[in-house]
Formats: structure tokens, sequence, C-alpha cells
């Protein structure tokens, strides 16, 4: 049986912390700056971790 090849996609997105949760970036930090406060911009610098409904789904993405 061969071996299961990672989704490199989902490779770039998402790191797997020592505990085994799922660490992401978050969305909205494209464009429009100048309208989001201070407060929001700080909060979205931070990591967010991938939910546990969509943990299984990317767990099949990156095997390992």
């Amino acid at each position: 049986m061969p071996k299961i090849k990672t989704h490199k996609g989902a490779a770039k997105r998402f790191k797997r912390t020592a505990s085994g949760k799922l660490k992401r970036n978050k969305a909205y930090t494209g464009h429009f700056f100048i309208r989001k406060g201070s407060t929001q911009k700080r909060n979205l610098r931070k990591a967010g971790y991938v939910s546990d409904a969509d943990k299984k789904r990317i767990d099949r993405l990156m095997p390992s």
C-alpha cells in the first residue's frame, strides 16, 4: 500500500503543535486596515486554532 501524500496547500496553511492541535492564521488580514480598530488588528496577529469540527478533515489532508 503506498504512503499517503501530504496536501501541500494544507501544509502551507496549518502547523501542528506539540500537543497535536492545529494552528492557523486568522481571516480578515488582507486589506482595509484603516477601518479596523487597533484592538482588532492586534488580535488578528495572534494565531487561531482549528475547531474540533474541522480537525478531522485537516488531519486527513496532513497525515503525519
